[in-house]
């Protein structure tokens, strides 16, 4: 067997009768924070051109896809080969000038190309939601939540029953950058000492802020129902 088959049976053996009990307790949800702080720690040792310790942590990053793909695995969604020939046929597909016809002579045409592609796959499969569509990519949660609330703001969204915009301005007289820090710094603390994921908590609650702004649109007639969301 392949080493990449040796770890996918490691992390079955963890998770399955007679293995780990942490392995055994995690979900997608609280493996976030694990891929997170992984990710982290590879970009750091791609910063220092570290090469020893980035085989260990992208051997950590490794891991977690291995250990999300086996829960999958175990619910009947999908397994590890699915999420790789997936990933195959999307290189394949969004490189035609390597792959089939035609030729490209410049990153700056490849990127061109790659997002052309990309927008024809989203149109004809799943489309961005017409309210956030210019949000980036996944980020860490601070920074998504400030990048929804740019958008609420910029395209004036409706976003009454989701955002108290009254406590908002309250809270925003009197921040300054030390009291700001102090203010997320006691509340990850009071967070831990109840057990509870910051991390989780924001995305969470910035999730349901969006959720209720396409309401209000849809109320106001504002945006079909049919819209994906």
């Amino acid at each position: 067997m392949s080493a990449i088959d040796d770890l996918r049976q490691t992390i079955a053996r963890l998770r399955g009768p007679g293995g780990c009990p942490w392995d055994q307790e995690q979900t997608h949800a609280t493996l976030v924070r694990c891929l997170i702080d992984e990710v982290s720690e590879l970009i750091d040792t791609i910063d220092r051109l570290d090469l020893p310790h980035m085989r260990e942590e992208l051997g950590d990053v490794l891991i977690q896809v291995v250990f999300h793909a086996q829960l999958a695995e175990e619910a009947g969604h999908f397994d590890l080969e699915a999420v790789a020939r997936e990933v195959n046929e999307k290189l394949i597909r969004r490189h035609p000038h390597v792959f089939g016809e035609g030729r490209l002579d410049t990153s700056e045409q490849v990127l061109v190309q790659w997002e052309q592609i990309k927008a024809l796959e989203k149109k004809n499969g799943l489309p961005p939601s017409q309210v956030f569509k210019d949000l980036p990519p996944r980020l860490p949660a601070l920074m998504f939540a400030e990048a929804v609330w740019k958008q609420i703001e910029k395209k004036q969204l409706p976003a009454d029953g989701a955002v108290d915009n009254a406590q908002v301005q309250a809270l925003g007289r009197h921040l300054t950058v030390d009291t700001l820090g102090r203010m997320l710094f006691e509340i990850t603390a009071a967070s831990r000492a109840q057990g509870l994921d910051p991390e989780g908590a924001l995305r969470l609650h910035t999730a349901k802020v969006m959720e209720q702004v396409k309401r209000n649109l849809e109320a106001a007639g504002q945006l079909s129902r049919a819209q994906p969301a």
